[in-house]
This record gives structure tokens, sequence and C-alpha cells, in this order.
């Protein structure tokens, strides 16, 4: 089974070393979604339709909200640095990357690591593994010369950073219904109704205006909900799944080691939390907190 050997989250995302032993499910995320070799075996990304090796000598750059699903190969283990960048943390180190929820902020989904970045990937790595933890400064340096390098910088339009633009409103009223609605799943025939549409027509039309399918795009919108629920350390994970309208905790379970590739008590055991670019971890602030 795949495990998080350690998870930092802040307002710049997520940074995880995933230990990966297991394939994941077509998904997406709402940052830019940026994997590094750290160590082990080479793996496999489809991404836009086509399969990207990841080595010790390229990344794969996945924009946000973009499909992409993971190949495990053989039996040996890959252990993967994974960054999940919000979009306004990185625009904010530099107006240059003000473009960078755009859907071809990076134009090529698999590229060669240059040598400089290929030092701020191991050197964050180590420090995610020391007891110093994670250094925001490293990380910053590692996003500006991957965006630098990879990114599409001269873009005419801006988008939302936070999701992809949808200029219908059938579609609209349909993810603003199922966004407030979290606790009673709609599957897509339903949501279908919600917008007034046959499930074929909204199907087809959520996919031509979202470039990704219902399901993928809802899936997103429950595992951030599922994150958020896992940080609150003193809600029990039965209570996280059923309010994201999950029958059973093992469904739950289920669902999120297929998009992440851990368990939900993992994520909860691995996650640290970074504030002003120092490390404060769970344990920490419940002890702050009952001074």
């Amino acid at each position: 089974m795949s495990r998080a050997l350690c998870i930092f989250q802040g307002t710049f995302g997520r940074v995880a070393l995933l230990d990966m032993s297991a394939p994941l499910v077509v998904h997406a995320h709402s940052q830019c979604h940026i994997l590094l070799k750290s160590s082990g075996a080479d793996a496999v990304f489809s991404v836009r339709g086509r399969d990207c090796l990841l080595t010790p000598d390229t990344a794969i750059l996945v924009n946000a909200w973009e499909p992409h699903a993971y190949t495990h190969l053989g039996d040996e283990r890959t252990v993967i640095l994974a960054l999940y960048i919000e979009p306004f943390w990185l625009s904010a180190i530099d107006g240059a990357f003000e473009h960078c929820a755009h859907p071809h902020f990076f134009p090529a989904s698999c590229v060669t690591l240059t040598p400089p970045i290929r030092h701020f990937a191991d050197r964050l790595a180590k420090e995610m593994l020391s007891d110093r933890g994670l250094d925001e400064r490293t990380l910053e340096n590692l996003m500006c010369d991957i965006s630098m390098h990879f990114s599409g910088l001269r873009l005419p339009t801006k988008t939302s950073r936070h999701e992809p633009t949808c200029a219908d409103f059938r579609i609209r009223r349909a993810i603003l219904h199922q966004s407030e609605n979290l606790t009673e799943w709609r599957k897509a025939h339903e949501l279908a109704g919600v917008a007034g549409l046959s499930r074929p027509h909204f199907f087809t039309m959520f996919r031509r205006v979202m470039m990704l399918t219902p399901n993928v795009f809802f899936n997103v919108l429950r595992m951030e909900a599922a994150i958020a629920g896992l940080c609150k350390s003193d809600m029990p994970i039965a209570n996280v799944a059923s309010e994201l309208g999950f029958s059973a905790q093992s469904h739950f379970t289920r669902f999120f080691r297929h998009h992440l590739g851990i368990t939900p008590s993992d994520y909860r055991r691995a996650v640290d939390f970074v504030h002003d670019k120092s490390i404060v971890t769970k344990g920490a602030a419940q002890h702050a907190s009952s001074h």
C-alpha cells in the first residue's frame, strides 16, 4: 500500500513525499501540480492522453484542473515529491506568474530538469524529512525556477484562480448546486436535471466548457472538502465521510486512496501545517491551545 512519508500544508497549498506502490484513477486538482521523482523506480503519469515517464531527469507538470492518472510500474516502490501549489500564492510571489491558473500555463506535460531545479527539489525533499521541516523559501525558489523555465507566461487572458471559467449558465447552475450540497451527492443524470439538460447533452456540454468530465470535476471538490475535514483533528474520520455523503467510512477510504494514493488516516498522521515560513505540527498546535 502507498503511504505518506510527510505532508506540509499552508497558504502555498500542499507539498508531499509519497511512497507510491499502487496506481491512481483519473483525477484532477484545483492547484498547479508538479511531480518529481525522489527515489525508487521510474513511474508513468498519463496527461493529455499520453504517457509521461517520471525519471530523475524529468518532471511532470499538470495544470490546474487538468485530468491525469498514475500508473505504477512493476513491484518496486517510487518516492514522489508532489507539489499542489495554490495559484494565488504563486502569482503573489512574482507577478509574471499571474496566469498560473490558466489551463495552458504549462504547455508541456513532461520536461527535462535543469541542474538548479534538480538541486532545489532534492534540497526540499531533504528538508522535509529533517527535524527542521519544510523551508518555504526553498519551495519558492523551486517553483520560480520551474515556472520561469517551463510556463507559457505571455497569455492574453486571465482565468479564475480557483476553478475553470464556465460561460454557460446551465452548467454554472449544476456546479453551484453540487458545490453547496456536498453531503447530498448527485449522480450525473440528477445534475443534468438541475441544469435542464438531457444526460448526454449535459455530459457533452460540461466536458466542452470545463475541459474535464463532471465526475472528475466534482471529485476535485469532494477531495478538497475531505482534506479540509481531515485537518480538523477533533473530527472523527467517520464524520468526515458522512458529511461528504459516503454511506460508509470504507467507501470514503477507498475513494481517498484512489485519488491521492494514501488513506485518510495516513494523511492526518503525516500532515504538518506551515504558518509564516515556520513549521507548526498538529501536536505543537494542540499543546499551545491548551495553555
